[in-house]
């Protein structure tokens, strides 16, 4: 397969393996789709990883396929397009993209629906789709103005230019730098620390952020007001404030 699920000590690792440069094609879109279902229903899987490998993470979609399909065709296509990334982005667990070599248009774009993004120094982001005539088509417009603001995000897409790693943590686009040898460990390191976490809890914080983001205040209010409650009936808040009063924080063990 093209795209795999490892799991390992309730890390899964959504690795792509299409050498050499994890171009997304159809099947790509679809099996990723797939993948973060199965992440998101599996309950051995408490954190995901994206990886595309040690030398690229993905260099965008395959162009060569993508020229065959006329009007029609990308009609038909581009909502199981934006159907795949969406399932990514909606994996109700930490999602952490280790991000290596380049990662663009697509690869972007995949990175984006990531809660947290851990790019090698010598990698290179972008949305250069506007060099080949087009916009981005998998979430781009909407993900990368919501992370790093509409004036930076329309800088990248209505140019297409690639940004080294240093210029992409300015701009928030990573959230941190490491040597490339590292990302993998790196980003394997935070979702092993997040997958011995409550995970009920997790998940209600990462779901009452990106709901909120999309909605009024008041409305981002009563979604956090409902899971804070809600949590309540768990018994990983029973063990996390058992623990805290009987041995202070960030001693507890979570089911």
């Amino acid at each position: 397969m093209t795209v795999t699920l490892e799991v390992c000590d309730g890390v899964g690792t959504i690795l792509l393996d299409r050498p050499p440069m994890n171009a997304l094609d159809v099947a790509i879109q679809d099996r990723l789709r797939e993948l973060a279902e199965e992440a998101t229903r599996r309950e051995d899987v408490r954190s995901v990883i994206l990886y595309g490998g040690e030398k690229v993470f993905a260099a965008g979609a395959d162009i060569k396929e993508m020229q065959a399909m006329d009007h029609t065709a990308m009609v038909l296509r581009s909502k199981g397009l934006q159907d795949a990334f969406t399932a990514v982005a909606r994996i109700p667990k930490p999602v952490v993209a280790a991000v290596t070599g380049y990662a663009l248009g697509g690869g972007c774009e995949l990175a984006l629906c990531a809660d947290f993004r851990i790019a090698a120094d010598d990698a290179r982001l972008g949305q250069p789709e506007i060099l080949l005539g087009l916009i981005p088509g998998a979430g781009g417009t909407q993900r990368l103005a919501r992370l790093i603001g509409p004036s930076r995000a329309k800088d990248l897409i209505f140019t297409g230019r690639m940004v080294k790693a240093e210029e992409a943590l300015t701009l928030g686009l990573v959230d941190r730098v490491v040597p490339a040898a590292e990302v993998h460990e790196q980003a394997h390191a935070w979702a092993a620390k997040l997958a011995k976490g409550p995970a009920l809890a997790l998940r209600a914080a990462k779901e009452s952020i990106d709901a909120g983001l999309e909605t009024d205040i008041d409305t981002g209010l009563t979604i956090e007001r409902n899971w804070f409650s809600g949590l309540f009936a768990t018994e990983d808040r029973e063990r996390g404030m058992r623990s805290f009063v009987e041995e202070g924080p960030g001693k507890a063990t979570f089911v």
